[in-house]
């Protein structure tokens, strides 16, 4: 199937930027739909965006404006952008693959903001 590993997390204070990144392999099917997803303590697992491979994006609400996704066909990555960092984006953050009936999860990276 689909591997998915992501990195970028880490710790930075309110207002400042991380970018997640997200290495995809095995067999990539298209058109597909690659994205990133959040879980906070006590949550349920949330929308952060989405990107599919014709381009077309989606964004929650919490964070239009301030995070940008993008892909590289060619190179199967997908990135994160984070700007002006707020403490409840603290969560551990999950890339994700999905084709139909094929929804692939990585592990997660953990980005804390402090106030």
């Amino acid at each position: 199937q689909v591997r998915l590993v992501e990195s970028g997390g880490g710790l930075v204070q309110a207002g400042g930027s991380l970018r997640l990144s997200c290495a995809a392999s095995g067999t990539i099917f298209s058109p597909n739909v690659m994205g990133w997803y959040r879980q906070a303590p006590g949550n349920e697992r949330e929308l952060v965006a989405t990107l599919n491979s014709g381009g077309t994006t989606n964004y929650d609400d919490s964070v239009k404006g301030r995070f940008t996704i993008s892909r590289d066909n060619a190179k199967n990555t997908v990135s994160l952008q984070m700007n002006s960092l707020k403490p409840e984006d603290t969560a551990v953050y999950y890339c994700n693959f999905r084709f139909y009936g094929i929804n692939s999860w990585g592990k997660g990276t953990l980005v804390t903001v402090s106030s």
